[in-house]
C-alpha cells in the first residue's frame, strides 16, 4: 500500500496545521512522524534539558493522540537523511509532507532531504505554516527586502485578512480512514529521553492553550512590568514548538489588541530576514560592523552570565533566565544592551547564552535583536545608543519588586558594587565603534 509520511517539526500539534492538512486530504493514507535530530541534540550543552524535555512530551502526545484515532505514529533518533532514507526502504512512501522551516540549517537539510527523495521517486512537499507571510511575499515598492519595520508593519497589516487566520482542518480531518496503521513490530519502539542519552528537566511551561482574553486585552499595559507574572502572554515556547499555530495566536491579538499583533508579526519579519540574510546567523549584517575590537573579558562575561554585575535589573534579568528559562522582553534588551556596549562583548557571545538557556529560543527573534541592540544588523538601534540599566530599572520595576524576588540581597554588604561605571563604559563603546566604522570605511 501507497502511503504519505507527515513529518513534524516546528509544529508539535494536531489542529490547525497546515502541512498536516494536506497530507490528510492528498487521497494516500498518512504515517506522521517526529526525528529527533541527532545533528541538533548532540550540540545541547547538557544532559538534563528542559526544551528537550518539553518536545518529548508533546511527541509522546501526538503518538496518544494519533493511536486513539486509529493509526501509528512514528518516531526515531538520528541523521534525518538517514532516517527517512530507511523509512524509505521499510514502507512504500509516495510522499513526505513537511511545514517549512527558515533557519539556515533546516534550509540546508530540506534541500538534501528533497534530493535524496527524488533519487527514490518520493515527492516531497513543504507548506507555509509557522508565518503568515514568509520569504519575499512582502518585499518594497522597488523590490527588495524591506529593511524598515514600519514599512513591513503597514504592508503586512494591510494584507491581513480574517480568511488567512482562518484555521487548517487538520483535527477535522484526522481520522482513521486518512490514516496509516502498521504493527507495533515494524513501527519500532519510539525512543526515551533515557536511550538518547538525556535526562528529563522539569521546568514551569506553560499551558499548550491560548492566553485568557484579559491578559491579551492588558498586555500594552503591562508588557513592560517584569514583576507582573500575567504582563506578558508566554505564548512564546509554544509558538517556537508549533504546539499553538500563529494563525490562532494572531486572530486573538488581532481581534483584543494591535500592539501583541505587532510584536507577533516582528517574528515574521526576523524570519524573513534570517532566510534572505542567512549568514547573519553568525556574522554582522553591517560591513561596517564587523570588526569592532570587542574587549570580550571572559571574568566579566562571566559576572554577567551568573547576574553578578553589581546593575541590579541585568542580575535579576540573568539569574530568572538561568533558573527558569524564561526573561521578560523589556529585561532581555537591558541584559542585552549591558553586555554588548557596557562590557563591550561581542553578541555572538549573548547570542549563544541565550541559545543555551532560553526554553522559547528561536534563532531569527535572537540572532535579529541581539544584532539590533549591538548596532550590526540588517534592522537596528543606532550604534551609538547605550541604554542605562538604571533608567531602565526607573521605567519598569520602580519598586523594586521584581529585583528583589531574584537578587535579594541587592542593598547589603553581600551585593557587588558595579562591575563598570555607565558613563565611562558608554563612551568607550561608543568611541571604539566610531573609531573601527571610520576604518572600515
Amino acid at each position: 500500500m501507497k502511503i504519505c509520511i507527515f513529518w513534524h517539526r516546528r509544529d508539535l500539534r494536531i489542529h490547525d496545521n497546515a502541512g498536516l492538512a494536506a497530507a490528510l486530504t492528498s487521497g494516500l493514507p498518512v504515517l506522521p512522524l517526529f526525528i529527533y535530530d541527532k545533528d541538533i541534540l548532540d550540540h545541547l550543552p547538557d544532559k538534563a534539558d528542559a526544551r528537550l524535555t518539553f518536545i518529548y512530551d508533546e511527541v509522546e502526545k501526538l503518538a496518544q493522540q494519533t493511536e486513539a484515532a486509529g493509526g501509528t505514529f512514528l518516531a526515531r533518533y538520528g541523521q534525518p537523511l538517514a532516517v527517512l532514507e530507511q523509512l524509505v526502504k521499510d514502507f512504500d512512501v509516495a510522499a513526505v509532507h513537511t511545514n517549512e522551516d527558515y533557519e539556515p540549517y533546516a534550509t540546508q537539510r530540506d534541500t538534501t532531504v528533497a534530493e535524496l527523495l527524488k533519487k527514490h521517486s518520493v515527492e516531497f512537499h513543504t507548506y507555509k505554516d509557522q508565518v503568515i507571510f514568509a520569504k519575499d511575499e512582502i518585499m518594497t515598492k522597488s523590490g527588495t527586502v524591506p529593511k524598515v519595520f514600519g514599512a513591513y508593519l503597514k504592508a503586512y497589516t494591510a494584507r491581513l485578512t480574517d480568511e488567512l487566520l482562518e484555521p487548517r482542518d487538520s483535527k477535522k480531518t484526522f481520522k482513521k480512514e486518512h490514516l496509516h496503521h502498521v504493527s507495533k513490530e515494524k513501527s519500532g519502539v519510539r525512543p526515551t529521553l533515557k536511550s538518547m542519552g538525556f535526562e528529563r528537566k522539569e521546568q514551569y511551561f506553560p499551558p499548550t492553550r491560548l492566553p485568557a482574553d484579559s491578559i491579551v486585552r492588558n498586555y500594552h499595559k503591562t508588557r513592560d512590568t517584569p514583576a507582573d507574572e500575567h504582563g506578558s502572554t508566554r505564548e512564546s515556547l509554544n509558538l517556537r514548538f508549533g504546539t499553538l499555530s500563529v494563525r490562532e495566536v494572531m486572530k486573538q491579538a488581532k481581534e483584543l489588541n494591535p500592539k501583541l499583533l505587532a510584536e507577533i508579526i516582528w517574528r515574521d519579519f526576523f524570519m524573513m530576514l534570517l532566510w534572505h540574510f542567512p549568514k547573519t546567523a553568525t556574522e554582522s549584517y553591517d560591513p561596517k560592523m564587523r570588526h569592532i575590537p570587542y574587549r570580550n573579558n571572559q571574568d566579566e562575561f562571566q559576572a554577567w552570565c551568573e547576574g553578578r554585575t553589581g546593575y541590579p535589573l541585568v542580575d535579576a534579568g540573568m539569574r530568572q533566565l538561568n533558573e527558569t528559562g524564561y526573561l521578560p522582553n523589556r529585561v532581555r534588551m537591558t541584559v542585552a544592551g549591558f553586555l554588548v556596549k557596557h562590557l563591550f562583548i561581542d553578541w555572538r557571545w549573548g547570542e549563544r547564552y541565550f541559545a543555551d538557556k532560553l526554553l522559547d529560543y528561536d534563532m531569527a527573534n535572537n540572532v535579529g535583536n541581539w544584532q539590533w541592540m549591538a548596532g550590526t544588523g540588517t534592522i537596528s538601534a543606532p550604534w551609538f545608543r547605550v541604554y542605562s540599566p538604571e533608567s531602565q530599572q526607573a521605567q519598569v520595576d520602580p519598586k523594586m519588586k521584581y529585583i528583589r524576588r531574584w537578587v535579594p540581597e541587592v542593598g547589603t554588604a553581600k551585593y557587588p558594587k558595579p562591575i563598570v561605571e555607565h558613563k565611562f563604559a558608554r563612551e568607550r563603546a561608543v568611541e571604539a565603534i566610531r573609531a573601527a566604522r571610520i576604518a572600515a570605511s
